[in-house]
């Protein structure tokens, strides 16, 4: 039996992240299944927030009466700890962590060991974290000092997909992720000047709102190797299944991934995969399925997509080993099961103490 459930959240919900996606899929199915969740703002800007909305959140938090069971997304939870520690002892503490916060791209030094602190003893805390994928578990218990037995690994949810048929001419290349420097779009960009004599065309979708330097950089980039007619920045979508149903071939380099949802999306719907080696995306992407590189390697990622640009075949037997991938995929109702037996037990331990 889970007790009434406050899901603490940074920011608005109605992001079109894989972070925000996931936290409202979540809510939804906790809901289905008949848990109580009510939904608490803690403000915008995490995890560098403004001194007044810092505040704000941790009077909202602070509000919450003795013995809540309180699940607070990571993005926001890392950077909590002063207040963790105050009222770790009354709350019944669950952390999200899709990612750890230090391993966001672009960071100084100095913001990487503040973070990497801050997460720490915020993750001390807790009774227990939620993760979204085995690596991000290993990584917390190997450099943040959580206990194993304190992680859940709830892997996100996929939702079935129309299979591509994956044989355009020219190749459609698609990539979705949000325009910040950690989606590696610039490598992305790179890499397919270097192949520019073949016959693609490429779509990136992705918000341009939450990191427009970034954004603008990227279309600075384009008009500068002369890609305006080869590359559109599409901007955000309500939805991406119908691109994904139309694409040949998916191409993301992250430079680092907790999980990477668009990864999921696209085995779901049969599309073979490039992408760089990083993060979480080998336990998502299976060998037969997709094209790995280093991080940071447009060289790499060139050849990568020469090989299924040129070749038909290869394409096929990688969509094929792509569907079967997606099709194996679990889905959110399993999800939201392993959270919610994540959370029951959790409320038990506050029973008995």
């Amino acid at each position: 039996m889970i007790p009434p459930l406050t899901f603490a959240h940074p920011g608005d919900l109605a992001i079109n992240t894989g972070g925000y996606a996931y936290d409202r899929r979540v809510i939804a199915e906790l809901r289905e299944a008949g848990v109580e969740v009510t939904p608490l703002p803690l403000g915008p800007g995490f995890p560098a927030p403004a001194a007044t909305t810092l505040a704000l959140a941790e009077a909202r938090l602070s509000a919450l009466p003795d013995d809540s069971l309180v699940l607070v997304d990571g993005l926001a939870f890392g950077v909590l700890d002063d207040w963790a520690g105050r009222h770790a002892a009354r709350l019944r503490l669950v952390a999200l962590v899709h990612h750890p916060l230090a391993l966001e791209t672009g960071l100084t030094e100095a913001d990487r060991l503040r973070l990497e602190a801050s997460e720490r003893r915020a993750l001390a805390c807790v009774q227990g974290v939620i993760v979204t994928s085995p690596a991000t578990a290993r990584t917390l218990v190997a450099a943040y000092g959580v206990e194993a037995d304190r992680i859940t690994v709830a892997v996100p949810g996929t939702d079935p997909g129309r299979r591509s048929p994956c044989d355009g001419d020219p190749a459609r290349i698609l990539s979705i992720g949000t325009l910040t420097r950690r989606k590696g779009h610039d490598v992305l960009i790179s890499a397919l000047k270097r192949i520019e004599h073949l016959p693609w065309q490429a779509t990136l979708i992705g918000s341009r709102t939450l990191d427009p330097v970034t954004a603008a950089g990227l279309a600075t980039q384009i008009e500068a190797l002369g890609l305006g007619a080869r590359i559109t920045l599409a901007g955000e979508r309500a939805t991406v299944r119908d691109d994904l149903a139309r694409a040949d071939i998916f191409a993301l380099a992250s430079r680092y991934e907790g999980y990477g949802m668009a990864f999921a999306e696209a085995l779901a719907h049969g599309l073979p995969v490039v992408a760089c080696r990083a993060g979480a995306v080998p336990e998502v992407v299976p060998p037969d399925a997709g094209l790995l590189v280093p991080p940071e390697d447009p060289d790499a990622l060139a050849d990568a997509l020469a090989r299924l640009v040129s070749d038909r075949t290869l394409r096929r037997h990688m969509a094929d080993a792509a569907a079967q991938a997606g099709a194996a995929l679990p889905g959110w109702p399993e999800t939201a099961t392993r959270i919610a037996r994540h959370l029951a037990t959790v409320a038990q331990r506050g029973r008995e103490q």
